[in-house]
């Protein structure tokens, strides 16, 4: 489905199934260089058991048209146009990585609109190394290749696709090398930037759910621990896998969001 909201034209994955007003709405929100794609198993399970699923290409991403949004709060506030788009009056939002915080800072920005919050693979505050920050803005591709190594666990690189035949990090960094050239800086720029995660977490109502990597070296899980702590009450699951986790351990992320959702 496609979605105008301003000049621009959204990419929004349904599940190829269309949006109905009786039915509760779960929105997915990618990380940075990635679309909506590493959402597939969960965001098409959703749609054909009885949700409205809306699973975005940002800005700049996928199949959206227009330039990479430069912060947090303008993701956040373009998820809300995004509702509005759509003619959805409120939803759930799952997030990963860059797409917890944009989730996060929408919820307490708009908490009429938001029933519940996922953020997978968190960290507040979220720090970009050096290195990878300078290799970003030069649009090298060792950039790509950093985060794919972080990303995923040893295991991970070693092979342990759940679909046989599928290369795990060459798919992902596959995915990466479709990037607009500058968008990866500005979306770790983005992260890097953010500083009212904790804020935005104490003001938080509504019900949360953080999933966590054991082996994640992008956002490690102790990165996720002064979040957790401002959260009220949040619901808390570690996975054995890095921060590339809808890719090493889809089911497992799929059972969390379910038991959540």
């Amino acid at each position: 489905m496609r979605l105008a909201v301003g000049t621009d034209e959204v990419y929004v994955y349904t599940g190829a199934r269309a949006l109905a007003p009786s039915r509760a709405s779960i929105v997915f929100v990618h990380g940075a260089a990635n679309d909506h794609s590493v959402w597939s198993l969960q965001s098409r399970y959703f749609a054909h058991h009885g949700r409205n699923v809306l699973a975005v290409d940002l800005p700049g991403h996928g199949r959206s048209t227009g330039a990479p949004l430069e912060s947090v709060e303008a993701i956040a506030q373009w998820l809300v146009r995004v509702l509005d788009a759509a003619g959805v009056e409120h939803a759930s939002l799952v997030g990963h990585s860059l797409g917890s915080l944009a989730v996060l800072e929408a919820a307490a920005r708009a908490p009429a609109r938001v029933d519940r919050i996922a953020l997978l693979g968190p960290a507040v505050p979220m720090a970009v190394s050096e290195a990878l920050m300078d290799a970003a803005r030069r649009d090298d591709h060792v950039a790509y290749e950093l985060i794919v190594g972080w990303s995923h666990s040893a295991a991970g690189q070693l092979g342990g696709n759940p679909v046989p035949g599928m290369w795990m990090t060459g798919t992902a960094l596959r995915l990466m090398e479709r990037t607009r050239p500058g968008g990866l800086a500005v979306d770790l720029g983005a992260c890097a930037s953010y500083a009212n995660g904790l804020d935005a977490a104490r003001a938080l109502r509504c019900p949360a759910l953080v999933v966590t990597g054991s082996r994640d070296l992008m956002a490690p899980a102790k990165s996720a621990e002064a979040l957790i702590g401002a959260l009220n009450g949040p619901r808390v699951v570690t996975l054995a896998c890095g921060h590339a986790m809808m890719a090493e351990q889809p089911d497992e992320v799929l059972d969390a969001l379910r038991a959540f959702l």
